[in-house]
């Protein structure tokens, strides 16, 4: 395939998600695991942040923030937060959840190039982010030179190409009671056939684990590589939810990632 060819496909694959997630932006927080309540399940995200960042303030870029959920537990924590976004639809929502606050900036812009300054970041923060990414290798990279020597990423993520094999049993269960109660309405805003023509074209597409971007991170140049458990935010989930929607924790791998710049 010629360079041209290349980059204009890429083109339209990103605008196409640049579309789709404006169009989300809409029912975003309506649907179960993107809004995040306060009280055990916020103290859950909050965790691996408070760990990954400690008690000092630190300046930390947010990618893709959508509607500012994971903005806010980073900033509750009393760190400077840039949060960026390739969707202006999400940042709308975003900026009028947190108006007027200061310590905080949104940017439109790109998480794969992001043209931020060399060396100007301490943390890098991202939740379901990976698995979208065009150009992972060039993401991380980037990601790679705007972080401070030092500087680490942490990102929440999973495999949302197939279900784990219990998942199956919990997807089939919750297919059960949208048929005897209805669907969930909030899940029609996800334009799930919109979401499947994406995950086609994309590297990760067909699913996304740990190992498979453990030697991406390590190519750009990062080190103390790190899985972490996921389950402690599922539980906290399930605190609050009703049988369908505890019923969708149990249906995808999820992990958390950490790594730093040397």
């Amino acid at each position: 395939m010629d360079g041209s060819r290349h980059d204009g496909a890429n083109f339209d694959l990103k605008e196409e998600i640049r579309a789709y997630w404006s169009k989300r932006s809409e029912t975003f927080d309506l649907a179960f695991g993107h809004r995040i309540p306060a009280g055990p399940e916020a103290d859950a995200w909050q965790a691996p942040i408070r760990a990954l960042l400690g008690d000092e303030p630190k300046r930390v870029l947010e990618l893709a923030c959508g509607t500012g959920e994971v903005t806010r537990l980073i900033h509750d924590l009393g760190h400077d937060v840039t949060a960026l976004d390739f969707s202006e639809a999400m940042l709308k929502v975003a900026r009028a959840k947190h108006a007027g606050k200061q310590r905080l900036r949104f940017i439109l812009a790109d998480a794969e190039n992001t043209m931020e300054p060399d060396g100007l970041y301490d943390a890098i923060i991202c939740r379901h982010l990976v698995w979208t990414l065009t150009a992972p290798q060039q993401a991380f990279a980037d990601w790679h030179r705007v972080l401070k020597p030092g500087g680490r990423v942490l990102f929440f993520d999973g495999d949302w190409a197939e279900p784990k094999p219990s998942g199956r049993i919990a997807r089939l269960l919750i297919s059960w009671i949208d048929q005897l109660v209805g669907a969930d309405g909030n899940y029609d805003g996800a334009l799930s056939e919109r979401h499947g023509r994406i995950m086609q074209a994309l590297p990760f597409g067909k699913g996304l684990r740990p190992e498979m971007v453990m030697p991406l991170l390590k190519d750009a140049g990062f080190a103390d590589i790190a899985i972490h458990p996921h389950g402690p935010i599922s539980r906290a989930q399930r605190r609050q939810a009703d049988f369908r929607n505890r019923l969708r924790t149990f249906v995808y791998r999820r992990f958390v990632m950490t790594c730093g710049k040397v």
